[in-house]
């Protein structure tokens, strides 16, 4: 077992101490690759068990489990990772982002290397209890250097196929085989022979291995996904594209500009919730694949001559797959700025014909407002005249009670000089009249 590593004091010559010194410490030595002296089979599952706390709890607990059953350490209560010896295998466990990976390995001399596998040793209920679901399962075996080197022959009766993958790796230390392929006992198989590895580099060694074909297959989950989108995206491309051409064609009306910018809406509305979808699956397999690129560079694979190296495998069966991803990745970003684009064209015309409709509009009110103020004046004018005759008709019957009183005048002559002041006087008493309401509509 991993001896684990001291917790750095808590302070140096007095001086206080970063409360996240000691975590960090750890996390840097974190996850140390096995000690591994072939001969060695192994056995590698990777449990997709979903994300957050609750997942990481459960996973941990079926270790714990396990741990149990056979009287050793069980892991600490917020650890994520555990290497400890069970009877007559070793446990490696490994939480990641969203799956959980055990590795168990058993040292033994062997002559099949994928018969009795390390898996056979463990409890059946306790696997069968395991949280998630299998994404990768994997047997592996290293051959010691003075076991014979396996020929074609060999290689061909192990894996069931002569569609290989290999090479020497690590200056000349190992070769390496495999088909990247699920057998019929549900597992894919790896197979190295030691040239003369030390035991922390065989550990190395297996873990690129197995890592190669974990984030491989991690990686490969976004496919499924990119072909699913790109048959939505190639819909909603083409109603783009007839909602484009009907905004270049014009002749629409206002009504019909707003039904285009309502199918707009909900053509963007549709494409962002495809990216929303695959955003975080796609970014994880763009995470997992440069892992991939990674471990396969860290081989220092040098090939076998009528054979493919793992780099060409995956060259050739694993990035086109990640090609498509990428590309579907980036038609979803471009789909989503051409939407914006001529969602953004149509609302600047529908809001330039609401300015002209408005400015119409207001011109319209103009025309108006001077009609009914040109009424307005001619109603003054007659109103003008109506109240003179009225108050040149009260004047009249005054001056007909004076004259009857005995008082000598002409009534007609007097009643028409009347006729201007009384005009005057009318006129000047409408427009007072007319200012004080225009004071008091606007006090200010």
């Amino acid at each position: 077992m991993n001896a684990p590593r001291q917790t750095p004091p808590p302070s140096v010559y007095g001086l206080h101490a970063h409360p996240q010194r000691g975590a960090l410490d750890r996390e840097t030595h974190a996850r140390p690759p096995e000690e591994l002296c072939a001969p060695v089979r192994a056995t590698h599952l990777a449990m997709l068990s979903g994300t957050g706390a609750a997942a990481i709890d459960n996973d941990r607990r079926a270790v714990a489990r396990l741990c149990e059953h056979y009287g050793v350490r069980q892991p600490d209560a917020d650890a994520v990772h555990i290497s400890v010896e069970c009877g007559g295998f070793r446990l490696k466990w490994e939480r990641h982002t969203e799956f959980s990976a055990y590795s168990f390995y058993l040292h033994e001399t062997f002559l099949h290397p994928f018969e009795r596998p390390a898996i056979s040793l463990l409890p059946p209920e306790w696997l069968q209890s395991l949280p998630g679901s299998v994404l990768v399962a994997a047997h592996m075996a290293i051959e010691p250097a003075r076991s014979t080197p396996r020929d074609t022959v060999d290689l061909h009766v192990l894996f069931g196929t002569s569609n290989l993958a290999g090479g020497r790796v690590l200056g000349g230390s190992a070769t390496v085989w495999s088909d990247f392929h699920i057998h019929g006992d549900g597992f894919s198989r790896i197979l190295i022979h030691d040239h003369g590895l030390q035991e922390r580099q065989a550990g190395r060694l297996a873990q690129r291995l197995l890592d190669i074909e974990t984030y491989r297959t991690l990686a490969l989950l976004g496919f499924p996904l990119a072909r699913e989108a790109g048959g939505r995206l190639d819909a909603l491309d083409a109603r783009l594209v007839q909602l484009t051409a009907s905004l270049a064609a014009g002749g629409i009306d206002f009504a019909g500009e707003q039904r285009l910018l309502d199918e707009l809406a909900q053509l963007a509305a549709e494409s962002e919730s495809t990216l929303a979808a695959t955003s975080y699956r796609f970014a994880a397999s763009r995470a997992y694949r440069a892992l991939v690129e990674k471990r396969i560079a860290e081989l220092r694979e040098e090939r076998i001559e009528g054979m493919q190296s793992i780099e060409e495998f995956m060259d050739r069966r694993f990035s086109p797959a990640m090609r498509t991803l990428e590309s579907v990745r980036e038609r979803q970003e471009h789909l989503s700025r051409r939407v914006s684009r001529a969602a953004t064209l149509l609302r600047t015309r529908v809001e330039v014909k609401l300015e002209r409709q408005n400015s119409a509009l207001l011109d319209s009110m103009n025309r108006r407002a001077q009609l009914q103020l040109r009424l307005q004046e001619t109603v003054e004018g007659l109103s003008v005249v109506v109240l003179t005759y009225y108050l040149v008709s009260l004047i009249g019957y005054a001056l007909k009670g004076i004259q009857k009183l005995g008082v000598p005048f002409n009534l007609e002559i007097t009643t028409a000089i009347a006729i201007a002041p009384a005009a005057l006087l009318v006129h000047l008493g409408l427009r007072r009249l007319r200012r004080r309401l225009g004071v008091e509509e606007d006090p200010h």
